[in-house]
């Protein structure tokens, strides 16, 4: 039933899980005993009596896990160096059922920054799904607006789902092809 990564956990205090795939929120309460089956970007995937959840890293601790601390801008950073934290936030986010990042997937189709005032930024993202019908849109698109806006001078993530041009294998990166065996 559960993969050979697979960990027992029981949960030390009540926690806000998301329902995977349909994205609803729910309570899982203290003494609940489930299996860590994917912990990824900060995040964990937990199997509880029959259902997965998605726990975010600000809620590791109900796990017994140390939080992910957030990222880091060194004072007098250029855009660049801005640049470089974002994509590689935005590496830290994965589909909950599959362990490769949404950047090696190939689906982040733009990402730009418009400078506001007193040097704050705002990012802008389209990214897609590898299928129109996934039931983690809404669950993607959350975790990489908030991991983003962790990020300082970013003042606000405008993430937008798109489906134009389709998602197809081939726009993943060669690693994540490898790893998936999709490699053609």
């Amino acid at each position: 039933m559960f993969g050979r990564d697979s960990e027992p956990v029981q949960f030390y205090r009540d926690c806000t899980a998301v329902l995977i795939p349909s994205g609803d929120q729910v309570i899982l309460r203290k003494g609940t005993n489930g299996h860590i089956t994917q912990a990824l970007g900060g995040s964990f995937t937990v199997y509880v009596d029959g259902s997965l959840f998605r726990i975010d890293g600000i809620n590791a601790d109900a796990l017994g896990k140390d939080p992910v601390p957030p990222p880091e801008l060194p004072p007098g950073a250029s855009q660049d160096d801005l640049e470089h934290l974002v994509w590689e936030q935005m590496k830290t986010c994965f589909d909950p059922e599959i362990p490769i990042n949404i950047v090696d997937l190939g689906l982040i189709y733009r990402c730009e920054f418009v400078s506001l005032d007193e040097g704050q930024w705002r990012v802008e993202v389209d990214m897609t799904l590898t299928a129109p019908g996934c039931g983690m849109g809404d669950i993607l698109v959350h975790d990489v607006r908030s991991k983003l806006e962790i990020i300082p001078t970013v003042r606000r993530a405008a993430v937008e789902l798109v489906f134009d041009p389709p998602w197809r294998q081939d726009m993943m990166s060669e690693a994540a092809r490898l790893q998936t065996g999709m490699y053609y």
